[in-house]
């Protein structure tokens, strides 16, 4: 489904961008994959990198391309790193890309500036800049069909229904254990106000890169014997986390992953 929505981007984006550059690409549609097969985040990247170069394919073999234009790729190695990533993009937007998936949020930040320059759109499905939603200041970014915040605020409204109701949650502790990163951060301002809102107790975790070491914040939620657990994590850290949530005898039907 993700590759799908990402393909339907591409072919929209073939019509925004100028035909001059499009021209260069001798009749192809060019997309740059920026991967992380390799580090603590392979877990993570490996499947989707995979994913991608099999759609792509599939695409091409199936459909002869997207409206008769065949796609061509090439892979560059981020480790999940945001410098990498920026080298990465640096070198393959020579090739006139239709757009780029950063698939980073740390990556994001630093292309947003750089798209209405190089006109290349930038497509962060579900992740990067929550604000770029907003069309009228960031036209060159695409995020749906979700964002950090909408994600947050849909798990809250999730637990409100199992509690019987939104105005259940006055009291309820609720623990956010995120990557210590923009990436992880940036639901836990909808979380702060939500906790506002509805009057539940919010304990903010942080895990930091590359999230192999959580004893010591297992035991802080061990302590507080949360009634849910929200996690934002990526790569090794969801692996970990899991393990210990289960360790510390967590209810597992309580913890909710982005």
């Amino acid at each position: 489904m993700n590759a799908r929505r990402l393909i339907v981007g591409l072919a929209a984006a073939a019509l925004l961008v100028a035909p001059a550059a499009r021209a260069q690409d001798k009749g192809t549609i060019f997309v740059p994959l920026l991967v992380y097969r390799t580090g603590p985040y392979a877990p993570s990247g490996i499947p989707n990198a995979n994913g991608f170069n099999d759609y792509f394919t599939l695409v091409n073999e199936r459909d002869g391309g997207i409206n008769g234009v065949r796609l061509v790729w090439e892979e560059c190695e981020t480790q999940y790193d945001t410098k990498q990533g920026v080298e990465c993009y640096e070198r393959l937007k020579a090739r006139n890309p239709v757009l780029v998936n950063p698939y980073s949020t740390g990556i994001t930040y630093q292309l947003i500036p750089k798209a209405p320059i190089d006109k290349v759109v930038i497509h962060s499905m579900g992740y990067g800049m929550t604000a770029a939603a907003d069309g009228r200041w960031f036209p060159w970014v695409f995020n749906f069909p979700m964002t950090y915040w909408s994600q947050a605020s849909a798990f809250i409204r999730y637990v409100g229904q199992q509690e019987g109701g939104l105005e259940k949650l006055k009291g309820k502790k609720i623990v956010h254990i995120y990557h210590n990163s923009p990436y992880g951060r940036e639901a836990n301002p909808t979380l702060e106000e939500l906790a506002r809102r509805y009057g539940f107790e919010l304990t903010l975790l942080a895990v930091d890169h590359p999230g192999q070491e959580q004893k010591a914040t297992w035991l802080q939620v061990r302590r507080i014997a949360p009634d849910w657990i929200y996690i934002s994590g990526w790569g090794v850290m969801n692996q970990v986390a899991v393990k210990e949530a289960a360790a510390h005898g967590m209810r597992m039907d309580r913890v909710v992953g982005n």
